[in-house]
C-alpha cells in the first residue's frame, strides 16, 4: 500500500472518530454500571448518558442511542451540553431499531417509565421526564409510558420551559397514558419556536401536548390523538401560522383549547376530526365549549369510524399496535408512527 493511500484511510478512520467522538450507546439489559457508553460496552441507563452528554464541548451531533428494553427514570434528566447557553447543536435521543427497520417489533422498542416524584415547581408542582435546556433537540422511536408513582397527579415526559429555544422534532414515538394508574398530564409540555411532531401516536394521554408561550413554527403531522380526557391540544395566544395535517383525532373530550377571548385564525388541513365531546373550547373556571370562528377547514372529515390495532387475547403486542386497523376508516392519511405504510 503507498503512501497517499494509507493517508486517506487514516483520514478518513479519524474522520468517522469525529463524527462518533459524541454517540453514546444505553441497552438496558446487557448494559454495565461501570460501561463506557460505547457500543461494545454501553451504559445501563439513561441517567449516566444524559449526564455525560451534559459534559460535552465538541462541535459534533451529539447522540444517544437507546437499545431495546425498559429504562427506569427517578428524577427529572436534562438535556443541554456544556457550550454556551445558545448552543444549538444537533442533540438526539433515538431507538437503535426504528419502526420502519425490517427487524423492528414491539418488544425492541425503548419503554421510558418514569417513577419520579415531584420534580419541579415551574408554575405549579409536577413531575418532568425530559428538561430541554436547548435548542435543536430530537426524540425519536420511542414509547413514553405515564408516570407510576402514586404522589403524582400531572407527569410530563417531555417539557422545554423556555421560550427563546428553536427546534424540537419528535418523532415515531408512542405517548401511553393510563388515568388510574400511570397518569399522563401532557406527552409534550412546551413554550418557544420550531416544535414538530411527526408519525406518533398520543393514546389515553389527559392532554397530547400543551404549547403555550411563544408558539411559531409548529407542526402536527401524520399523527394519531386517541381518547385524551381533556384535550387534544392545548395552544396559546399565538397568531402565527402552523401545520396541522394527515392526523387523526378521535375519541378526545375536547379537540383544541385556546385561552379565553382569543380568535386566532387557525387552519386544519386532511384530517379525521370526529367522535369527540367538543370541538374548540377554552379555559375560564372550567373547560368551556368556544366558537369556531376564524377556523378554516380543509379536507376535514368529522364522520368515520377509527379503529386501532389493540391487544386482545393474544400475548404479545400487534407489530402495529395503536394503529389504524386494516378495517379503520383514515388510512390514506398514514396517521401513525410508521413512515412506509401502504395505504
Amino acid at each position: 500500500m503507498n503512501k497517499l493511500a494509507l493517508f486517506f484511510i487514516v483520514l478518513l478512520v479519524g474522520s468517522s472518530a469525529r463524527i462518533n467522538a459524541q454517540t453514546i450507546y444505553v441497552d438496558a439489559i446487557s448494559g454495565k454500571a461501570d460501561g463506557k457508553g460505547t457500543i461494545a460496552e454501553p451504559f445501563p441507563g439513561l441517567d449516566k448518558a444524559i449526564t455525560t452528554a451534559n459534559g460535552f464541548t465538541g462541535d459534533e451531533p451529539i447522540v444517544v442511542k437507546m437499545a431495546p428494553g425498559l429504562y427506569v427514570i427517578s428524577h427529572q434528566l436534562i438535556i443541554k451540553t456544556g457550550k454556551t447557553a445558545d448552543d444549538t447543536l444537533k442533540f438526539t435521543v433515538e431507538a437503535t431499531i426504528m419502526p420502519d427497520d425490517a427487524d423492528w417489533q414491539p418488544a425492541k422498542m425503548p419503554v421510558i417509565q418514569s417513577v419520579s416524584p415531584n420534580n419541579s415547581i415551574v408554575q405549579f408542582r409536577h413531575s418532568v421526564g425530559f428538561l430541554v435546556a436547548k435548542g435543536n433537540v430530537s426524540f425519536k422511536g420511542l414509547k413514553f409510558v405515564g408516570n407510576a408513582n402514586p404522589d403524582v397527579p400531572y407527569y410530563y415526559p417531555i417539557t422545554r420551559e423556555y421560550e427563546n429555544l428553536n427546534k424540537l422534532e419528535v418523532s415515531q414515538c408512542y405517548f401511553i397514558g393510563e388515568k388510574n394508574s400511570t397518569r399522563l398530564q401532557s406527552g409534550i409540555w412546551a413554550h418557544g419556536a420550531g416544535i414538530h411532531v411527526d408519525h406518533c401516536v398520543f393514546y389515553g394521554c389527559r392532554n397530547a401536548m400543551v404549547l403555550i408561550k411563544s408558539i411559531k413554527d409548529f407542526s402536527l403531522t401524520n399523527s394519531i390523538i386517541y381518547g385524551a380526557y381533556e384535550s387534544g391540544i392545548w395552544f396559546g395566544a399565538s397568531d402565527a401560522p402552523f401545520i396541522f395535517r394527515n392526523n387523526i383525532v378521535t375519541h378526545c373530550n375536547f379537540v383544541w383549547v385556546r385561552p379565553q377571548n382569543t380568535q386566532p385564525a387557525y387552519t386544519f388541513s386532511n384530517s379525521i376530526i370526529s367522535d369527540n365531546d367538543h370541538y374548540m373550547g377554552y379555559i375560564a373556571n372550567e373547560l368551556i365549549p368556544a366558537p369556531e370562528n376564524n377556523l378554516t377547514e380543509i379536507d376535514i372529515r368529522k364522520s368515520g369510524k377509527i379503529h386501532l390495532v389493540e391487544i386482545k387475547t393474544e400475548s404479545q403486542q400487534p407489530h402495529d399496535y395503536l394503529n389504524l386497523s386494516p378495517e379503520s376508516d383514515g388510512r390514506d392519511l398514514l396517521a401513525g408512527i410508521f413512515k412506509n405504510v401502504k395505504k
